[in-house]
């Protein structure tokens, strides 16, 4: 009988998301090249742990149970794809303060504002109606997706973390049961992470002693 995932597994997934037929996410270099991504050929299979949203909800609850290098195919509804879309998300905004910032509006423009790529729904009377919606908010989604296969290195596990929490990576040693890392960087993230690092690796995480003496050298000297 075939070994078959579940919760907390780290694995190697690849998938495509699509909404009315059209791909709007993909783990294969083909199809992100079709999608106008840039560097596609960086595109890869995604390593995660299964249960810990580290991937769309919808599919995530899906990957428990799965046997490896099997097909399968899941329809997600908004509630467990993108959410509703919520009518409070729409919001106006006046012509000049776009005008000001060199920006020139127009229906269908996607933008950034306040930290969000929002949607332009109209521009009339010297205003401007924008929407915050995730573009696929309120719309059903499908994915398909094969388990290439369940990951077992340990440094594989952490760089997975790291790209997904940190979304950069950080030089580390493996001491036992210890991962100790080698930039300073990482202490600030560690204390609201390495509960949930322990928890689905089994390892406990620190900062290298010799970076940690460092800084407090430093400190007292800056004090001086």
């Amino acid at each position: 009988m075939a070994e078959l995932t579940k919760k907390n597994d780290f694995i190697e997934i690849e998938f495509t998301g699509k909404s009315n037929n059209q791909i709007f996410d993909t783990t294969n270099p083909k199809e992100a090249e079709l999608l106008g991504v840039k560097n596609p050929k960086e595109v890869k299979p995604m390593i995660i742990s299964i249960g810990n949203q580290m991937i769309l909800k919808g599919l995530d609850e899906e990957l428990a149970g799965k046997e490896i290098e099997k097909k399968y195919s899941v329809h997600l509804s908004p509630e467990k794809a993108f959410g509703k879309r919520n009518p409070q998300m729409i919001r106006t905004y006046s012509l000049s303060s776009f005008i000001k910032n060199n920006i020139h509006p127009h229906l269908g423009m996607s933008l950034q504002l306040d930290n969000h790529v929002v949607k332009v729904l109209s521009v009339t009377g010297g205003r401007v109606t924008v929407d915050f919606n995730n573009p696929l908010a309120g719309k059903d989604v499908d994915y398909d997706f094969v388990i290439k296969r369940k990951v077992k290195d340990d440094k594989e596990k952490i760089n997975a973390l790291q790209d997904f929490f940190f979304m950069q990576r950080f030089e580390f040693a493996i001491n036992g049961k210890k991962v100790i890392f080698k930039n300073n960087l990482a202490k600030a993230i560690l204390p609201i992470l390495d509960k949930k690092f322990e928890e689905l690796t089994g390892f406990t995480f620190s900062v290298e002693e010799k970076l940690e003496k460092e800084e407090k050298n430093s400190k007292k000297i800056r004090k001086k």
